[in-house]
Formats: C-alpha cells, structure tokens, sequence
C-alpha cells in the first residue's frame, strides 16, 4: 500500500440513525391524533358548549364542512357509526382514508423508502369535495340527511 491511498474501510449503510430516527415522526403523529380522540371520547361533545360553537354558526348561521367532526369522532371511538354518520358523513368516509395514509406512510419509513409526492391534483380535488360538501350540507332539501344532529 503506497502513502497516497487510503486504507480500506467497512462500508457503513447510512440509515438516518436507526429505526427510530425514521419512524418518529409518523409515530409521533399517530401517538398526538391518538392522544386528541382519547380526549374527545372521553370528554363530550354532546354536552352544550364543551368545546365551544363553530364560528361559521355563529356568525353566518351555516354549518361548515367540519361542523359535527368532533361529534362523529367520539361516536366512532365508541363504535357508533350511525351517529357518526349522522354527525358528519364526510368525516367518517375521511378518517379510513387518513389512517390508511398514516400505516403506508409508517410502513414506508420503517423500510427506510420516501414517500412519493401527492399528485399535484389531489389539493384541488380535496378542495372541491370540502367545498361541495359544505355547500351541499346547507342546501335546505339536504339538510335532513347532511347536515350535523
């Protein structure tokens, strides 16, 4: 071995610290939404005024997209998905779909792999849904089926 080269080294995978280091962030997520539907299963939102009122009832007197959200996630922590269905049906076909994200997301991490980028679509196609939903919720033939019990 001449002086110029330097002696070989162990080859080291850089795994971003471990498995930890990679899955915090996600589990980290999961652990604080956890944490949030624990505290509304457990404290009410039936009870009047324990979270307080939507402000777009209060000041426009329409029920806004997330108006019923807290309701339908505490009827689904006690398995009640009719009167989760009934508080906000948005939300309940929503939150399958989030818990989906967050296991893919968590698996990938786990593997070490990146998770692709959203389709540059998905932001506008969200926004229609939320929108039309909210629109949709306050149309008077509707609101028996759409709007928050």
């Amino acid at each position: 071995m001449d002086a110029t080269s330097a002696p070989a080294t162990p080859s080291v995978a850089n795994d971003g610290g471990g498995p930890w280091a990679r899955t915090r962030l996600p589990l980290l997520l999961g652990g604080a939404a956890a944490a949030a539907v624990v505290l509304v299963a457990v404290r009410s939102p039936y009870e009047p005024f324990s979270y307080g009122i939507c402000p777009s009832v209060l000041l426009l007197g329409v029920w806004c997209p997330g108006c019923g959200g807290l309701r339908a996630t505490h009827d689904l922590a006690h398995l009640d998905l009719v009167g989760a269905w009934q508080a906000n049906p948005l939300w309940v076909l929503v939150v399958p779909l989030l818990l989906a994200a967050w296991v893919r997301w968590l698996a990938l991490a786990a593997r070490g792999r990146p998770v692709p980028a959203a389709p540059r679509w998905l932001p506008w196609v969200l926004l229609a849904v939320v929108v039309g939903f909210a629109v949709l919720r306050n149309v008077p033939a509707l609101v028996p089926y759409l709007a928050p019990v």
